[in-house]
């Protein structure tokens, strides 16, 4: 009997091992391929940038009067990098560096004549030219441009046709359009920008385009930075199952300044603090869709501007903070920018002060998105993975300030070298080239105040090769900008 009793109890442990190693090789071929579903899953981009946006004007970064509660939550769960550049310090060129991941000398969208795009322009963002959009798009992203374009405004050249497959914005600056009679009966460009009483939006015939077609001229600017929030979230909410790319710019805070009735009034910084907010209130949105549709662990936000501040729009432009200058300069506050990265499952929280750029954006999100750079053209793009995910030193160790197609200054290091310097709008100076050179030690000195070049003179040889070997491999592409007027 007890013989029968003890194979009947190993039958029936034989029995319950048998279940349990199913179900536990069930539960690890379900984990395993959970596992592997999270790590195949790409990661959503979305770059918000502002446009003329100051170094000191979130409260992040330091303003004291301008609330920026949505952005400085970003800054918290993510990344708040303090030495970071954008590729240039006007519009156009600026934002053909983000999108190309090349210095805008080489595909023609710099120049010293015309320094951005009009509305009279002929030309634009070359097609040989392949924009973030185009790469993501080799990895089966959808894509779309909301806000402010400005690499050209014929048909040819505008989104649809670089890689988006949306788009919703203005073809160029907020401020252009504007009737002779209204130039002829305020004085001139700066006496209508810098004074918010003429900021009608009668004043600037803008069209707003929905893919190729415009849909409205003159823009309703005064609730534009919502409606272009409202259609990022609409976007997200409508493309949650597949990998997306957004692309949103902004063509606030560049005067003139619109704000919609809500957001006006609410800044003790008077109306550019009301735009700020603004802008602000839609990050909010923005990052809240992507809670609630279960995308916010898998996307990477990125936020910055194309370049520093307004100076000469006074009290209508911001403030680069601690930075020297303002827009137009290749001081540090025509082109360092407050950025800052989300993504709160990926990218450990801190403050970054490497170097990175703009244009390192189109290395990275390749990289990310699993797609090959592009090998028949030479890049000014590094990867800031290693930066952003394993806190590891970054592969940027230099930076190439242009003005148009002359190199004005090179940054290695802790240290930047200018050769030539140049204000912006009669301010700051007119141009004058640098022999020896000034050279200063932006860590110690962020405001570019003490020119230590008699002290290293050894560090501005080093500088002096870099740039020999940069310019041996320069090579301009044909002007974009300069041809204007009737063909």
């Amino acid at each position: 009997m007890k013989k029968y009793i003890i194979a009947f109890i190993s039958t029936k442990i034989k029995v319950m091992l048998c279940m349990l190693s199913t179900l536990l090789l069930g539960l690890f071929l379900f984990l395993s391929c959970q596992s592997s579903q999270t790590k195949t899953k790409p990661t959503n981009f979305i770059i918000i940038f502002a446009d003329d946006l100051g170094y000191g004007d979130l409260s992040s970064f330091g303003h004291p009067t301008i609330k920026t509660p949505h952005l400085d939550r970003m800054a918290a769960e993510g990344q708040k990098w303090t030495n970071f550049y954008a590729g240039a310090s006007v519009c156009t060129p600026s934002r053909a560096a983000l999108l190309t991941g090349r210095l805008p000398i080489r595909s023609g969208m710099s120049s010293n004549k015309q320094r951005v795009l009009f509305p009279d322009s002929h030309h634009g963002l070359p097609s040989e030219e392949i924009t973030l959009a185009e790469q993501l798009k080799k990895a089966n992203y959808t894509t779309a441009c909301i806000g402010k374009w400005h690499l050209g405004h014929k048909k040819e050249y505008l989104p649809l046709q670089h890689g988006f497959d949306y788009y919703l914005g203005i073809p160029y600056s907020n401020d252009m359009d504007v009737p002779q009679t209204v130039y002829k009966e305020k004085g001139g460009y700066w006496n209508v920008m810098s004074d918010p009483k003429n900021y009608l939006i009668e004043n600037f015939q803008v069209p707003l385009i929905e893919n190729n077609t415009e849909i409205e001229r003159p823009a309703n600017q005064n609730n534009i930075t919502q409606r272009y929030a409202d259609q990022t979230v609409k976007f997200i909410k409508s493309n949650k199952d597949r990998p997306f790319f957004i692309y949103l710019a902004h063509n606030l805070p560049h005067v003139p300044l619109f704000a919609s009735k809500e957001a006006l009034g609410k800044s003790s910084r008077g109306l550019y603090g009301d735009v700020i907010q603004e802008i602000d209130k839609g990050v909010g949105e923005i990052l809240q869709a992507l809670k609630e549709e279960g995308l916010d662990k898998n996307t990477l936000v990125v936020f910055t501007s194309d370049n520093g501040p307004s100076i000469a729009a006074k009290e209508q432009g911001g403030s680069a903070g601690m930075l020297k200058a303002g827009k137009g300069t290749t001081w540090e506050g025509g082109m360092r920018e407050p950025t800052i990265f989300w993504s709160p499952s990926k990218i450990a929280p801190g403050i970054v002060d490497q170097m990175g750029s703009t244009m390192d954006l189109f290395h990275t999100f390749s990289k990310m998105a699993g797609v090959s750079l592009p090998e028949d053209r030479i890049l000014d793009s590094y990867d800031l993975s290693p930066l952003l995910f394993k806190n590891q030193k970054g592969d940027r160790d230099h930076l190439f300030y242009y003005r148009g197609t002359e190199l004005y200054a090179i940054r290695t290091g802790d240290f930047k070298a200018h050769y030539i310097t140049q204000g912006n709008y009669g301010i700051y100076g007119e141009k004058e080239i640098l022999n020896p050179p000034l050279l200063y030690n932006l860590n110690h000195d962020p405001s570019e105040k003490y020119n230590i070049a008699k002290k290293h003179p050894e560090i501005l040889k080093e500088m002096k090769k870099l740039v020999t070997e940069h310019q041996k491999n320069m090579l301009a592409g044909e002007d974009q900008l300069e041809a204007r007027g009737v063909e």
